[in-house]
């Protein structure tokens, strides 16, 4: 009987793996060197040329190797930190993982087989080329597979076993492009700030400022919000409001210019008004409207609407939805794709959620004749289908953080397949002198996704009395208005999320990940919006709007020279790793195109790196005494 070696991302998937190939019945083996990896034992049919096979399961834990450099290279005064962009590096395995290293090398010496269980992203693809590192290693001649899935139901486990792929060594050249990249400049840049803002001594003398080239643009949008907050002055503004009653109903008109700041000016428009006397309606506009169910789920609007309404930061929604996939209770949490494929059995994943005495009866009433096929958005990332249930959890066996990331995958799913919300939309308008006021009503006649989909709000107005077309009245009220505007608030994680997304910053992966670092690096600080349990805002410290401002200072007059705490830089790294995922590109030169953009930025820091320290001095150290 053949071998055959499998080697999951995770011990949690593993298990769950072996759990579904061996129908339950497996023996279980601890290995050395690590307490939390165990291996499976267990008999499997495999398809031809396979066969029956005995397996051995077992897993890493994330990435078995690191990249840093050659010993020498690694002190801080070992070399001018400009060297680190050629500096020679080193692939190894980490002392903690070694254990798990030398279990792979041992199982594959008498498999046949290596199948990687690793999940189905960039990152699970160079994990991959990892374990198929170490089981070459092993036995040099062993045949390597990959096992594609989307979650650990039993089903979809047994088909992935079925069905073996080989690994995509693109997408692995491409996060192994990344690590190298954020290893040389994220090193070269900590060091030149590091070493020269201590020379200020203070707070700066032994704190080690790092750098990280996603960290950095998403601190840069925090600063820029802050800075309009900052800078901003009211302005005084004002408006032409009008009323009428009728049928003891008090309809308001608002003013199509909405504001001016000129006062003499909305005075004369005013008194042209009153001098009409009447008003005429030129509008009347009844029509059915729509509110649509939102599109199938992604990792980045999980994050977005898990900070918004439950009131966890995104980190912490990304664990907790590892931990739901892990369970095998929905799919895999980090997807950019917002379409289901057609192929996907989804009224039989409506059906497991009737149970639920929450949503329950609103999914029999999909099964009864309400279900509609989702809404197709137009991101695939040809990996994972949109996040979904896989099966149905009762919630007391959850934690409270899981039970609130499984409720909102579930509603958003059951929304997906709903009927969108049904209305009517009433607009009337009328001239009043020369201008023009308009009111707008709306009844919501079929409430459809909203009954499940409690995040969305859609609400009927006042209803409003009825106006025919052309007839004239005498507005019962009309008067001036004045206000000021008001200054924009500090930046959200839902906006800071929105706009990373928007500008290729960090991947659906990642984004959480240089959030919480800048939150760990103390660059900023977070509060809950209005000072209650709300949606958390993000204030830069003086520390972090130095650092902005200063690296802004420095390519200031400099042609083609981007900051770097604006997005271009990354951008442009984030858009050629895609090319080397494409085969576009090797690895190699997106490395060397990347890190030449970067030097040339690290050149004028260093030639002018008095003005990211004038910076520092003037908020670190003058507004600390001042």
């Amino acid at each position: 009987m053949a071998r055959i070696l499998c080697v999951a991302e995770k011990p949690a998937i593993a298990k769950a793996v072996a759990q579904h190939l061996s129908g339950g019945s497996f023996r279980t083996r601890p290995i050395r060197g690590n307490q939390y990896v165990k291996n499976y034992e267990f008999d499997f049919s495999f398809p031809p040329p396979w066969g029956n096979c005995s397996v051995t399961m077992t897993s890493v834990i994330g990435h078995l190797t690191m990249l840093d450099f050659e010993s020498q290279w690694r002190g801080w005064n070992s070399c001018p930190p400009g060297r680190l962009f050629d500096a020679p590096v080193v692939d190894y395995v980490a002392k903690d993982k070694m254990g798990i290293a030398e279990n792979i090398q041992s199982l594959a010496r008498h498999s046949k087989v290596v199948f990687i269980w690793t999940d189905c992203d960039r990152e699970g693809e160079h994990i991959g080329m990892e374990v198929r590192h170490q089981a070459k290693k092993g036995n040099s001649r062993i045949e390597v597979k990959r096992a594609r899935f989307s979650n650990t139901e039993r089903a979809h486990v047994l088909q992935a076993a079925r069905n073996p792929v080989e690994l995509d060594e693109f997408q692995a050249n491409a996060v192994s492009a990344r690590i190298e990249l954020d290893l040389r400049i994220g090193a070269a840049f900590t060091r030149l700030q590091t070493l020269q803002l201590k020379s200020l001594g203070g707070p700066l003398e032994d704190r080690v400022i790092s750098y990280g080239s996603c960290q950095f643009p998403t601190l840069g949008f925090v600063v820029d919000r802050y800075f309009r907050v900052k800078n901003f002055k009211p302005e005084a503004f004002w408006s032409i409001r009008v009323s009428h009653v009728r049928d003891k109903i008090t309809v308001n008109f608002l003013w199509r210019r909405v504001h001016l700041f000129d006062r003499a000016a909305v005075i004369v428009l005013f008194e042209r008004c009153l001098s009409a006397k009447t008003a005429k309606v030129t509008k009347v506009n009844k029509r059915p409207t729509s509110k649509w169910r939102p599109l199938p789920l992604t990792t980045v609007d999980l994050q977005m609407m898990g900070s918004r309404y439950l009131r966890m930061d995104s980190q912490k929604i990304m664990r907790v939805a590892e931990s739901l996939y892990t369970k095998g209770f929905i799919s895999y949490p980090r997807t950019e794709t917002d379409k289901f494929d057609k192929g996907i059995d989804l009224k039989k994943l409506v059906e497991k959620q009737e149970q639920d005495g929450a949503w329950g009866q609103y999914a029999q009433g999909l099964m009864n004749g309400g279900f509609k096929q989702p809404r197709a958005g137009r991101h695939d990332d040809k990996a994972h289908p949109p996040i979904h249930p896989v099966t149905y959890v009762v919630g007391s066996t959850l934690s409270e953080d899981e039970r609130k990331v499984y409720e909102f995958v579930v509603r958003r799913f059951l929304a997906c397949c709903s009927e969108d919300a049904k209305g009517e939309s009433t607009e009337i308008e009328i001239k009043y002198g020369d201008e023009m006021f308009h009111t707008h009503g709306l009844t919501v006649l079929e409430r459809n996704y909203l009954d499940v989909y409690v995040y969305d709000k859609w609400e009927s107005s006042q209803q409003l009395p009825p106006f025919t077309l052309g007839e004239v009245f005498e507005p019962a009220a009309a008067n001036i208005t004045e206000g000021k505007t008001v200054a924009p608030g500090y930046l959200t994680e839902p906006e800071l999320i929105g706009l990373m997304d928007a500008n290729g910053i960090g991947t659906d992966a990642t984004m959480a990940e240089h959030i919480a670092k800048i939150k760990e690096r103390e660059y900023v600080a977070t509060r809950p919006r209005g000072g209650g349990r709300g949606v958390q805002e993000f204030i830069p410290t003086k520390l972090g709007v130095a650092l902005v401002e200063g690296y802004d200072d420095v390519v200031n007059g400099l042609t083609d020279s981007p900051s770097l705490s604006k997005p271009f830089l990354r951008k442009e790294m984030e858009l050629r790793m895609r090319d080397i995922c494409a085969g576009t590109k090797s690895k190699r030169e997106v490395v060397t195109e990347s890190l030449e953009m970067y030097r040339e930025v690290f050149v004028h820091t260093s030639q002018r790196i008095d003005v990211l320290k004038a910076a520092c001095r003037k908020y670190v150290f003058e507004q600390r005494t001042g």
